[in-house]
């Protein structure tokens, strides 16, 4: 049931009109999806992921991204792969459920209409993981939705 609450589509985050990368979230965590140059090998790209800053580029060439995250991860959870051509970045958040509206801070913020959208998922995603006997996948809120990380004493951490 949990799946059915999973992010339907990735956003594109794109800048003067290039699609640098997608991206979607859980309530854990915020997954950057990043297509690679062909004819470059994989040992040759890297991806640094601090508490509240990331940077992927090829080794010996300036960095592809190199821009503050739009809230604090955890590094020792945090990681990296390269599959079929595809980056693959999961950035696990410090402060699970909140929502964000764009992994890179200040910029390519998704409009408040695709915020809320992505705000009630969330916290569909959060009443699933509270009451897993029950689906919640055909669960929709009317008017404004409350912050899934402070909501009701906010989200347990077992």
């Amino acid at each position: 049931m949990a799946e059915k609450l999973a992010p339907e589509k990735r956003h594109d985050f794109v800048h003067k009109g290039q699609k640098v990368f997608e991206w979607d979230q859980t309530l854990e965590e915020v997954n950057l999806y990043i297509t690679l140059p062909p004819n470059v090998h994989s040992k040759a790209f890297h991806c640094k992921i601090q508490s509240k800053h990331l940077e992927v580029g090829i080794k010996g060439n300036p960095p592809y991204l190199n821009h503050d995250l739009s809230a604090p991860v955890k590094t020792d959870c945090s990681f990296w792969t390269l599959e079929d051509g595809i980056m693959h970045i999961t950035l696990q958040k410090r402060g699970k459920g909140q929502t964000w509206a764009s992994p890179i801070l200040g910029q390519g913020q998704l409009d408040p209409y695709a915020t809320d959208l992505e705000q009630k998922r969330l916290m569909l995603q959060r009443f699933q993981e509270e009451n897993p006997g029950f689906d919640f996948s055909q669960a929709q809120f009317t008017g404004n939705c409350p912050d899934p990380s402070s909501f009701m004493g906010g989200i347990r951490s077992d």
